[in-house]
């Protein structure tokens, strides 16, 4: 197994970074402070790093067609929300009458916007969340019950492999996944993380089609190869790195976001850092959409 390590790219400060996503598009990489209620968009070649607040806390997001207009997880539904103006619609309510709130969201290859659920706080390990799959026409299916934390949803570079785990439950599940019908079925277990650091939470998949994971409370994350081998590890100098996502022009390098409160950046979160690769990443899709966090970025070991 190869290690890696991150390196420091913006101080950030973030209480909750999540969701990087980078938009080719902007050259830009998007990411969200949950609890600081903020989406951000940072610039690698200047190094600059703006911010729009919003009305409640931002889970997840996704790129639509057109540049700017952003699909986001806020609290327990679905907005848009347009950078320029800083200016939010509601869209679609997902469980308006719940202690729970959204968090892991990816879109599928035909455009459709996948996201889970989970009780806030976290650490009542309650099974009340759901998996829902949600068209562009508006139409919202729950697809899985009893979900703890929703997290670690990707999809495979041919669209025919999805992932999705539950940190609480300690697991990730693979399953043959039909883009055109958007179904997901044969579930197994892609990986046990019970032996691993941490815990699973969100995810990225590269161009040879293995599987990135953060390992929140763990220091690190790994990649995964489609056969559920672990060949590279990337330590992270704080606790709880929370989701990686390829960006950059050739999507060579890989950004990471993470929760303030541990390690060397004990206040308010640790800086956005990189990682350099051999290989690039892959681009995610729109909502008819891509998706980023704040974290860390990895340069290789020599």
């Amino acid at each position: 197994m190869t290690d890696q390590a991150a390196t420091c790219v913006l101080p950030a400060r973030a209480r909750l970074g999540e969701c990087p996503l980078w938009s080719p598009t902007e050259a830009r990489l998007y990411w969200v402070d949950i609890d600081g209620q903020a989406i951000h968009r940072y610039d690698p070649e200047t190094g600059a790093d703006e911010l729009r607040s919003t009305s409640g806390r931002p889970t997840a997001l996704a790129l639509t067609d057109t540049p700017g207009r952003l699909l986001v997880a806020l609290e327990r539904g679905l907005v848009f929300f347009d950078w320029k103006r800083g200016e939010t619609r509601d869209w679609l309510p997902l469980e308006p009458n719940s202690d729970n709130r959204l968090n892991d969201g990816r879109c599928d290859a035909a455009g459709r916007f996948w996201v889970g659920s989970m009780f806030d706080p976290a650490e009542a390990g309650r099974f009340t969340g759901a998996l829902y799959r949600v068209s562009p026409d508006g139409t919202a299916v729950t697809v899985r019950t009893d979900v703890g934390v929703a997290n670690g949803l990707a999809f495979s570079p041919d669209g025919g492999t999805m992932y999705f785990a539950d940190t609480t439950r300690q697991v990730v599940w693979a399953f043959d996944y039909d883009a055109s019908t958007g179904e997901a079925g044969n579930e197994r277990v892609f990986l046990d993380f019970t032996p691993l650091p941490g815990r699973p939470d969100g995810a990225c998949v590269d161009a040879d089609g293995c599987y990135w994971i953060a390992c929140v409370f763990g220091w690190a994350v790994l990649r995964v190869t489609p056969e559920g081998r672990i060949d590279r590890r990337i330590s992270i100098p704080v606790e709880k790195p929370t989701m990686p996502a390829f960006g950059g022009p050739d999507l060579s390098t890989l950004f990471i976001t993470s929760i303030g409160g541990g390690g060397t950046h004990p206040q308010g979160g640790p800086p956005l850092t990189c990682a350099m690769r051999p290989r690039p990443g892959r681009p995610g899709s729109a909502f008819v959409a891509l998706s980023i966090a704040l974290g860390f970025a990895l340069r290789r070991r020599k």
